[in-house]
């Protein structure tokens, strides 16, 4: 640790809100059969395996000189742990699909974990370029190696994993639809590459959403509980998260409730294409329970802050908030969805 960079060792805290390194049972993953999403399958794969962003990730003219010191403070510092946190994630689906595709037997599986562990890896690394800009690149030999990885059973990495790749996807393409219009408030040129990079993030998403379609015991069953499971944990630690970051919101010149709420409809109707149930966004309990979640989180930071066993105690009050509040909004009513015949959708936001 002694030679690792400040930017290094925030891509490695593991907490609540930062993204997370997974391992799974890569022998039950084998036993995914395809058949039943067949001609869907064999569509997109033929698609990845073309790469259509093959030459997308390469700086060109449109890559403009940036004076990172230029920034105002809080904003500067707000979008390093925009970039940070976007690269780890990134990074975090590379090393699980390379893993799954080195640890797999299943031919087909191993396929398209290779062909989305190259894009994913292509991501960290374009992100990684803009740190090094500014002198604070992250080791990402040394993240893979000592980063905590969390173990998670297939199904629940099929469904954070879905969720994870389509609300990136969400995200990216709403910020980069905004700075279409608003081109003045595009404070760094990487915003300009969102729209191509979002779309193997499209992909991604939709090779998953095969995956759980493949098998219809994954949406049934006790299994709908856990959706509705990650569906909140996902949202909300979005809403917090993003809520952490209010400079880098003001500098988007995007207001941050609002921003949120598109990216979670977008989610949500997209999700509608794998998943039997979606949330009621339009319930003022749930706004109320991702506000409450952030006020809770500023308390929880707080008491970190304040540290000691007054501290400690503190934490441990209002983490026990955070767990109370969450399963008040996991007891608002879902709106049940009926599956399409098909899954595959085309990224036309």
């Amino acid at each position: 640790m002694a030679g690792v960079n400040d930017t290094t060792r925030s891509a490695l805290v593991s907490t609540m809100l930062t993204p997370r390194f997974y391992t799974t049972d890569f022998d039950e993953m084998d036993k995914i059969n395809v058949e039943p999403v067949r001609a869907e399958w064999d569509a997109l794969i033929a698609q990845m395996k073309s790469d259509p962003n093959r030459g997308h990730f390469k700086r060109n003219e449109q890559w403009d000189d940036i004076d990172i010191d230029a920034l105002p403070d809080d904003l500067r510092e707000e979008f390093i742990d925009f970039l940070v946190s976007s690269l780890t994630s990134e990074f975090s689906g590379c090393v699980l699909y390379k893993e799954m595709k080195r640890r797999g037997k299943n031919q087909e599986i191993c396929e398209l974990f290779g062909y989305m562990s190259r894009d994913e890896s292509r991501h960290a690394g374009f992100i990684n370029d803009a740190l090094k800009d500014f002198g604070i690149g992250v080791n990402m030999g040394f993240l893979a190696k000592a980063k905590k990885y969390t173990f998670f059973k297939p199904k629940f990495i099929y469904y954070a994993t879905y969720l994870s790749e389509k609300i990136g996807y969400a995200r990216y393409i709403t910020i980069f639809r905004h700075l279409e219009k608003h081109p003045d408030k595009r404070f760094h040129p990487i915003f300009k590459w969102f729209r191509e990079w979002c779309n193997d993030e499209f992909s991604h998403g939709e090779a998953f959403s095969l995956i759980i379609r493949s098998d219809k015991r994954l949406m049934e069953g006790i299994n709908k509980y856990w959706i509705k499971f990650f569906l909140l944990a996902v949202f909300a630690t979005m809403y917090v998260r993003d809520h952490m970051r209010p400079a880098f919101h003001k500098g988007l010149g995007v207001d941050i409730d609002d921003y949120d709420m598109k990216v979670f409809r977008l989610t949500s109707e997209i999700s509608r294409q794998c998943f039997p149930l979606v949330l009621d966004l339009d319930n003022p309990a749930l706004h109320e329970g991702f506000r409450r979640m952030e006020r809770i989180n500023r308390k929880v930071m707080a008491a970190n802050e304040k540290g000691g066993l007054s501290g400690k105690i503190a934490k441990g009050f209002w983490s026990a908030a955070a767990a109370v509040n969450f399963v008040r909004m996991y007891a608002i009513p879902t709106k049940s969805n009926t599956i399409p015949a098909t899954s595959r959708l085309q990224p036309v936001w």
